[in-house]
């Protein structure tokens, strides 16, 4: 089942994901992504990204021997009573987004399968982008935001000590809040 969402409020532009290493605030784009951005709002006004992580990480190091190498921090692991339905996927080519530094973007395995997880580019990730090579149905993923202050608190979790590209120590996510 794929969940579409509309009619999101575009008075919620502005957000803070409050970590426990400092906070990131982030500029969202509901005109361009109205369901991304509906479906990331859903799971923070139900409060399910208190106490989640970032968790994943992928460096220069860990990405070594991948063909297609990128550059992100990926959080927003929820409970899996909290996951709503997954999303449509809104990729670049119809939203006009791209990926680049600190672009704000929904994890996904296949097309139209995103929940809840999200990660923060570091640098400009065009194979990201729809018709890149990262995932190989070629839909890219589905930006949706743009971190407006806090990228040294995104490239500090990125630095941290990871297994597999898995942070050994999880950052926590105290809470998302409007600005």
């Amino acid at each position: 089942m794929v969940l579409v969402l509309f009619g999101c409020r575009e008075k919620a532009e502005y957000y803070v994901i409050a970590t426990e290493l400092g906070d990131i605030e982030v500029q969202l784009f509901p005109k361009q992504a109205p369901n991304t951005v509906a479906n990331f709002l859903a799971y923070v006004e139900s409060g399910a990204y208190e106490g989640s992580t970032f968790f994943r990480v992928c460096t220069p190091e860990n990405e070594a021997d991948r063909e297609v190498k990128i550059e992100v921090i990926q959080g927003g692991n929820v409970a899996e009573e909290q996951l709503l339905p997954a999303i449509q996927l809104e990729t670049t080519e119809m939203t006009g987004l791209s990926h680049r530094d600190g672009t704000l973007s929904m994890a996904r395995a296949t097309p139209h399968s995103a929940q809840s997880s999200f990660f923060i580019c570091i640098g400009d990730q065009p194979e990201l982008d729809f018709a890149g090579k990262r995932n190989p149905d070629g839909q890219g993923f589905a930006a949706f935001g743009q971190v407006t202050a806090g990228m040294p608190v995104v490239r500090t979790i990125q630095g941290l000590e990871n297994v597999g590209q898995y942070l050994i120590d999880s950052v926590r996510i105290h809470r998302i809040v409007r600005k």
